[in-house]
């Protein structure tokens, strides 16, 4: 009787899948470290720009993962370019909010709850995860 699935592949699903999920939650904890507010205490408590900006980041780094997954030699490989986009997310968000907005200060009004303004950081980021995602795929 032949094997739908061999044994090595569900292994190697489970391997990517694990370190794909640690390496959103690293990128998550890594963009909430880049705030002066709680993001978890804000979003509890409804604000919903915050939530916006914060997985607005997620969802560009998931792309970013998706991308590096698809492209990669092995895990080690993924892992590594996984952390490079994780890295350049954050840069590209200083450059956002502090070069391209010197004015205004988008961190006060996301804690604000501007939702205008947290869902245009959702979009920017979106919008650079896709760009980082294109840019691995050389």
């Amino acid at each position: 009787m032949t094997e739908w699935i061999e044994w090595g592949s569900i292994g190697s699903f489970l391997a990517h899948v694990v370190v794909g999920l640690l390496l959103l939650f690293i990128g998550i904890i890594v963009f909430e470290l880049t705030t002066k507010f709680n993001d978890r205490e804000l979003i509890r408590k409804g604000n919903l720009a915050v939530a916006l900006k914060l997985w607005g980041k997620g969802i560009g780094l998931a792309i970013v993962i998706y991308t590096v997954w698809s492209n990669s030699f092995n895990l080690i490989d993924a892992a590594v370019w996984g952390i490079v986009g994780i890295l350049t997310q954050v840069i590209a968000y200083w450059i956002i909010e502090y070069i391209m907005t010197p004015k205004t200060n988008l961190a006060k009004k996301v804690e604000e709850g501007n939702i205008a303004v947290g869902f245009a950081l959702f979009a920017a980021a979106v919008a650079v995860g896709f760009i980082v995602a294109g840019s691995l795929t050389y």
